[in-house]
């Protein structure tokens, strides 16, 4: 009975011990998301249907990882890389979309594999 006390007790304390070891902060790796900016339109504008928009990508994304729709439309995305490792982006707003607020919303990985996401409201009118 002695014995089994004291094995108990062990166990214990090697769960114990692994747990502590996984809320430790030097044992997690940081995730760096990709981010973005330079919006163009900028946000809340009020632009014709078919406008172009762009923005900037940060070096750390995955340059073909970048998905971008506009009220859940697909566009289709013209993706520069720059000088200083950034990505230029742009593309067109589905033409189906008039007199309509429509979000234009990103969505990347980063080199790390972390997802990214952003986005900015505008107007579209006839």
């Amino acid at each position: 009975m002695k014995h089994s006390k004291h094995i108990g007790f062990l166990i214990l304390m090697a769960i114990s011990s692994n747990l502590w070891a996984y809320g430790s902060s030097s044992s997690s790796s940081a995730c760096a998301k990709p981010k973005f900016t330079d919006f163009t339109p900028a946000e809340h504008s009020e632009v014709a249907a078919g406008s172009d928009f762009s923005f900037i990508a940060s070096e750390n994304t995955t340059s073909n990882s970048i998905v971008v729709t506009v009220k859940d439309l697909a566009t289709t995305l013209k993706i520069t890389p720059e000088n200083n490792g950034t990505f230029k982006v742009s593309g067109k707003l589905p033409s189906p979309l008039k007199d309509v607020y429509a979000r234009i919303a990103i969505s990347a990985q980063s080199n790390s594999s972390c997802l990214g996401d952003a986005g900015w409201l505008i107007h579209i009118n006839q």
